[in-house]
């Protein structure tokens, strides 16, 4: 079967073809590490986490590379006073690298309780400085970047002047693009509005820092990836991924990067997860349209009527494809949780089925095998492999009632064939057998915030989770070394 990625650069799908035959190098954009990771988030990075599983499951190996931005950069190339991450580490009152640690753990826990497998390399901004410094120093060196007041800027005009093509990606037209920005972030330091930092210098009030070439600074977001990607995938590597949010001006700059740079085009494959949505509204904590995913896991939101465990939601998730925008509200849930449990019946009932070789059956194994590694090498389409899941269900089923009959091959085929499909390849766990397992991690992450609550001295939320888990029948019992929990 050929594998047909839908390229995000061409605007069509694309028969894929790696640059190393059964091999594929893989970058994902990852988390910037100054809150705790969103919603939104998750369904990102459970995509490719699904797009990685698919791969591995086809039988290609593969390096994944998923980075970890820590360096506090600026969001707008320039305000001090806009930087997220800095602002955090004030408010909190912690050193900078405590924040990162505090939200680099709170994002593994997360993902781990969604089932996501870790990358093989997940690199740091911070850890990176060096090539990052290395990379700005060779764009000055071939004409790309210029120096001014301590800071490196690219020079988009000079890149579009030697007949290349800032905004091929995103599909937007220079001209267009400095007719209609003001130079609010440059103060007067760029030579023209879109140049885009590589390095920044540090204002008196800025954290992290560090010595370059150019004065005390830190690197700009767009570099950090060009660096990290380059390093452990090569000049030119398959597939780059992020949210759709990031295609511009994130990867349109990581485009430019490469090419000023190496001569060549960075990635074969541009890949671009859709934004998730609540109740049919774009999720906004100034809204008030926001939920994290451990509220959704817990039930402690306004949203939901129930808590969803992590494996409900992920095949809630994995019902839209990956490049469609997903909907969630509490009907979506319920309806996916009724799905997930029948799913999971039929598996059981798979299990009890027994074979009779002396009858036909109306059931085409090989024909729907081909129907269900049809979608998933079709760009990864999730929801149709899902429907075709949902035929083997009813198949199985009407083999439990005796309407249907198997035989002891083909019974051991598609046994084979759904675990695969099911736990390897979609990822999904079942309920019950992970049930301590997953209970002893939400334990855990409660107590933590718990702690936290306590320390910040805010006691009446760190009341409300002990009584809360009370009323559950979990007793939080608080030592000298620490909380544990009961369960009576």
């Amino acid at each position: 079967m050929q594998l047909k990625i839908y390229n995000s650069l061409s605007g069509e799908k694309e028969i894929f073809k790696p640059i190393l035959e059964g091999n594929v190098g893989m970058y994902v954009c990852g988390p910037t590490v100054y809150s705790n990771v969103h919603l939104g988030n998750v369904r990102t990075f459970l995509s490719f986490d699904f797009i990685y599983r698919s791969l591995t499951h086809l039988g290609y190996k593969v390096r994944y590379v998923r980075n970890i931005t820590d360096a506090g950069h600026l969001t707008d190339d320039g305000d001090v006073n806009n930087d997220r991450f800095v602002k955090q580490t004030r408010l909190e009152k912690l050193e900078p690298m405590e924040i990162v640690q505090k939200y680099t753990v709170d994002f593994h826990k997360v993902l781990e309780m969604f089932n996501l497998l870790p990358p093989n390399i997940e690199p740091t901004a911070t850890g990176h400085i060096v090539e990052q410094i290395e990379l700005t120093q060779k764009l000055i060196e071939r004409g790309f970047a210029y120096e001014s007041n301590g800071s490196v800027y690219f020079d988009v005009l000079e890149y579009n002047r030697r007949g290349l093509n800032y905004g091929e990606l995103s599909k937007r037209n220079i001209e267009e693009l400095f007719a209609n920005t003001r130079d609010l972030d440059g103060q007067g330091e760029k030579k023209n509005p879109q140049d885009f930092a590589l390095w920044k210098k540090a204002s008196p009030a800025h954290i992290m820092r560090w010595n370059s070439p150019w004065g005390e600074g830190f690197p700009g977001w767009h570099l950090e990836c060009t660096a990290m990607s380059t390093k452990y995938l090569g000049e030119t590597f398959d597939i780059h991924g992020g949210g759709m949010d990031l295609k511009f001006p994130h990867h349109e700059c990581e485009i430019a990067q490469g090419k000023a740079c190496n001569d060549a085009a960075p990635v074969n494959y541009w890949m671009h997860a859709n934004m998730l949505t609540m109740n049919s509204q774009r999720m906004s904590k100034s809204t008030g349209n926001y939920i994290l995913p451990m509220q959704l896991v817990t039930g402690e939101n306004d949203f939901f009527e129930k808590p969803f465990h992590p494996s409900i939601v992920r095949f809630c998730f994995l019902q839209a494809h990956y490049r469609s925008v997903l909907d969630i509200s509490n009907d979506a849930m319920l309806a996916s949780e009724k799905g997930f449990i029948r799913l999971m019946e039929a598996m059981k009932v798979l299990h009890s089925v027994t074979p009779n070789d002396e009858k036909q059956s109306s059931f085409n194994l090989e024909e729907w095998k081909n129907k269900a590694y049809d979608a998933l090498t079709d760009d990864f389409n999730s929801p149709v492999l899902i429907a075709h899941l949902f035929e083997a269900v009813k198949y199985i089923f009407a083999l439990n009632d005796g309407k249907e009959t198997i035989s002891t091959k083909d019974l051991e085929d598609l046994k084979s064939t759904l675990n695969a499909l099911i736990f390897d390849v979609l990822g999904l766990q079942t309920i019950e057998e992970n049930n301590n397992e997953k209970l002893d991690q939400t334990l855990k992450v409660l107590i933590e915030l718990r702690n936290q609550a306590r320390k910040s001295k805010n006691f009446e939320l760190s009341d409300q989770i002990r009584d809360r888990l009370l009323a559950e029948g979990i007793e939080l019992k608080d030592g000298r070394d620490g909380t544990t929990y009961v369960l009576n």
